[in-house]
């Protein structure tokens, strides 16, 4: 089992199922709400839910750690997180879960660009196919017939 708790494969399925809940909960809960006023009640949620592990890890301490680098890039974070956020609650206001979510999705693409760009990652040809099938997917579910 601990083995399981280790593979980042485990955590990133975690993630995308928690992910496509997301998605559902909030198309339901924004119904009737402004978007940006939904995008805030969702960040007092996560920052509650974040600062609660923090304290039941007894990971406190580590936020004095941080060097200037880390702040900087980390805040850098958050506001494109928070650009995100408002942005997609926008677009789950006005389209279907099942075709906003995977056009958000096209950020795995845009992830693989920028992490050969940016970061000097490298990724075999069967990647890039892999890659490739997401942006047509994504294309596709956002396509209306």
């Amino acid at each position: 089992m601990s083995e399981l708790l280790l593979s980042w494969r485990f955590w990133a399925l975690l993630s995308a199922g928690f992910a496509a809940v997301t998605a559902i909960l909030a198309k339901v809960g924004i119904d009737g709400v402004a978007p940006d006023v939904a995008t805030f009640v969702r960040t007092l949620v996560v920052v509650a839910f974040a600062g609660a592990i923090l304290i039941a890890a007894g990971q406190t301490r580590e936020i004095g750690h941080l060097s200037g680098r880390n702040l900087v890039f980390l805040i850098l974070s958050g506001l494109a997180t928070g650009a995100s956020w408002l942005c997609y609650f926008r677009a789950l206001a006005l389209g279907d879960a099942g075709r906003v979510a995977p056009l958000d999705k096209l950020s795995v693409v845009l992830v693989a660009v920028f992490g050969v760009l940016f970061l000097g990652e490298r990724l075999a040809l069967h990647h890039w196919f892999g890659v490739g099938l997401i942006a047509a997917g994504a294309g596709l579910l956002a396509w209306r017939a």
